[in-house]
């Protein structure tokens, strides 16, 4: 494709990076940190922090330690809480863009709507919601995963005449104060939201389809004191480090291992048997207790935490219901026992759509030959090279592809595969190639020692299929995850081979180029 006059067409951008929630924010350090100032951050919201600009339900609050989850080129030393409220981290978000320099670089209030990538060109152009297009040599997708909800389907759902709404798109306008509500879904949201909740609403309905494992949360306010230590930067990066460390080892651990099912299994009960515990001194009644205890095996899901969520179902105004929901009604929901129950708001805590088709992508993106991102996956399965670049789709880059995350903070991540982004898109620059395509075979050996080893961890070998994890996409696979530490992925993103990728130019771009070195030299005045 060229221009109106037939000439090759420059791109407005030299990259153009979706999305301006941490993962774009990072991107766009990432590429300054590169010698790379040709940049646009776009957005659909209308201020940056993605995930944490949109997550506002009651009790929203990271699940990292607040001294942890931040940049390591800016870490940040005054957090109210151990586990910062949401709120504090999308301040965080502002602050990051402010001291980078990265406000100038924003366009927000209209998100990307569909990518094509120009083969003529050699340059992607992105239509947005307003129907403007923008042209960019190299994309960064940082959509994260958790961007669409998961609105469930529930037969009559449209018929229901009370207030509904998505735990991701809170609406602050309704007063619940005092009314009969329902939650579904007993996940990481829920059990931040049930617990704010109770204390406000007349009744609270809890339908429950699988219990949850839970720890307690060793939260408590930072105080002026420990974040005075967290002012003195030598402790505040060691405070990090180690930080990480325990955390990638929590979350992990399990993941990345790849030994004896037999240790696997029996590490696993021991936890169980410990969290088991605590379940049992925050409720004595057995009934209500048994209900709470998860049917699956620890380490299936991500693990959650949190210190009144349990206790939540002893109030006399709380109700934890574990038959099915059967239909909504006008005024309520039926459940598998019979009983129609009526709430004036109903709550869907029902996470997001991650790794499914249609959502990862959460729009077309075209590559070579018109080939469309999401139906490629879903024919082929989710694959991408380190979780960053997929073959036949050049110029383009990742934040949070498949076999990406090696579980912990999702900032090691963020940090990495923009690392991986900005040094290819170097190295395109200085070959003078305006086409870099990562090549079939690495791309492949990648994706193979992935799987292998995602299949020989608890998630497969342990029972962990049917506990409903989003960790297990619907094509059997465990393409949310990279079963490996936040070590190797921090190495591997930094340090792979450059020649993994193909270095090229379109005709139509060489010509152009050309016709630009011949052209006679002009002097101004």
């Amino acid at each position: 494709m060229s221009s109106a006059n037939g000439h090759p067409v420059s791109p407005a951008y030299e990259v153009a990076i979706i999305g301006a929630g941490l993962g774009g924010i990072g991107a766009g350090v990432a590429l300054r940190r590169a010698g790379i100032e040709d940049f646009v951050i776009i957005d659909k919201w209308p201020k940056v922090g993605g995930t944490w600009l949109a997550n506002t339900y009651p009790g929203v609050a990271v699940d990292i330690p607040s001294p942890v989850y931040n940049f390591s080129f800016q870490p940040r030393s005054h957090w109210s809480r151990f586990f910062a409220p949401g709120e504090e981290i999308q301040r965080y978000a502002e602050e990051v863009v402010d001291k980078q320099g990265l406000r100038a670089k924003l366009r927000l209030g209209s998100g990307a709507v569909q990518g094509v990538f120009d083969e003529g060109n050699d340059l992607w152009r992105i239509t947005l919601e307003n129907s403007d297009i923008v042209t960019a040599r190299h994309v960064i997708g940082a959509v994260g995963g958790l961007e669409h909800p998961n609105t469930p389907e529930i037969p009559g759902i449209e018929e229901y005449t009370g207030k509904i709404m998505h735990s991701s798109r809170w609406d602050h306008d309704y007063d619940y104060r005092g009314k009969r509500v329902a939650v579904i879904g007993t996940g990481a949201t829920a059990l931040q939201a049930i617990p704010q909740l109770a204390e406000e609403v007349s009744q609270l309905s809890v339908y429950q389809r699988r219990a949850i494992w839970i720890a307690p949360k060793p939260d408590f306010p930072m105080g002026p004191v420990l974040n005075g230590v967290l002012n003195f930067p030598p402790l505040q990066y060691t405070v990090r480090l180690v930080g990480n460390i325990g955390v990638n080892v929590g979350l992990g651990a399990g993941l990345a291992a790849s030994g004896s099912p037999r240790l696997t299994s029996a590490g696993m009960s021991i936890a169980e048997a410990g969290l088991k515990a605590y379940l049992f001194t925050q409720v004595r009644d057995r009934t209500l207790r048994r209900k709470l205890t998860p049917d699956y095996r620890f380490g299936c899901k991500r693990p959650s935490i949190s210190n009144n969520y349990f206790r939540t179902f002893t109030r006399p105004n709380v109700d934890l219901i574990t038959d099915s929901i059967e239909r909504f009604t006008p005024t309520g929901i039926v459940s598998a026992d019979g009983r129609e129950r009526e709430f004036d708001m109903v709550v869907c805590a029902t996470g997001f759509k991650v790794m499914e088709k249609g959502y990862t992508p959460p729009y077309p993106i075209y590559g070579i030959g018109g080939l469309e991102l999401g139906e490629f996956w879903d024919a082929n399965r989710f694959q991408a090279y380190q979780g960053v670049s997929v073959p036949r789709f050049p110029n383009a880059f990742l934040i949070v592809g498949p076999y990406a995350y090696a579980p912990g903070s999702y900032i090691p991540l963020i940090e990495s595969t923009s690392a991986h982004a900005a040094r290819v898109i170097k190295e395109a620059r200085r070959r003078g190639a305006s086409r870099v395509e990562v090549k079939q075979e690495p791309h492949d050996r990648y994706f193979a020692r992935m799987d292998e080893r995602a299949k020989r961890t608890h998630l497969f070998t342990q029972g962990c299929v049917t506990s409903n994890t989003y960790y297990i996409n619907y094509q059997g696979d465990g393409a949310a995850f990279r079963p490996s530490t936040q070590l190797e992925m921090y190495w591997e993103n930094r340090h792979f081979p450059l020649d993994d990728y193909r270095y090229s130019h379109s005709n139509s771009v060489r010509v152009a180029e050309l016709l630009a070195a011949s052209a006679p030299a002009t002097s101004g005045i």
